[in-house]
């Protein structure tokens, strides 16, 4: 089921509820600690969230693993949460491979690990590429 809420829309909405966290809790804390929090403030946006979405992971059609993704907004956003001091390529990389293997067209990479909170809105351009009644 998509979402009635453009991407825009609901990455916006994410991304202040991650700054109002931030600005309550600051540095220092558990990855699982702001995730927690992030479902509690966004579900009181109305916003439908998953945690812990586990997805198998296929080559060539054959299952090769699984993979536990932090959180999926309204069935169509990825978000990332990361609590370090600093982000690296690999956490872009991470989110871009994510959205590739797991067909979603929209990522939030999120690190609440430093004094200003870092976010970055990454897109699956190949997935994004066709056409999708909410865009």
């Amino acid at each position: 089921m998509e979402s009635n809420l453009k991407f825009n829309e609901i990455t916006s909405i994410i991304i202040g509820c991650a700054m109002k966290i931030h600005t309550y809790f600051g540095t220092g804390f558990s990855e699982k600690i702001y995730q927690r929090s992030m479902v509690e403030e966004l579900l009181r946006h109305g916003l439908k969230c998953s945690t812990e979405v586990e997805k198998k992971i296929f080559y060539e059609n054959v299952w090769v693993g699984n993979k536990r993704l932090d959180l999926i907004v309204e069935e169509v956003v990825l978000v990332e949460l990361k609590a370090i001091s600093e982000l690296n390529k690999f956490c872009y990389n991470q989110v871009i491979n994510y959205l590739k293997v797991f067909g979603l067209e929209v990522g939030l990479l999120i690190n609440f690990g430093r004094e200003s909170l870092e976010f970055k809105r990454l897109v699956n351009y190949k997935k994004s590429a066709k056409s999708f009644p909410n865009q």
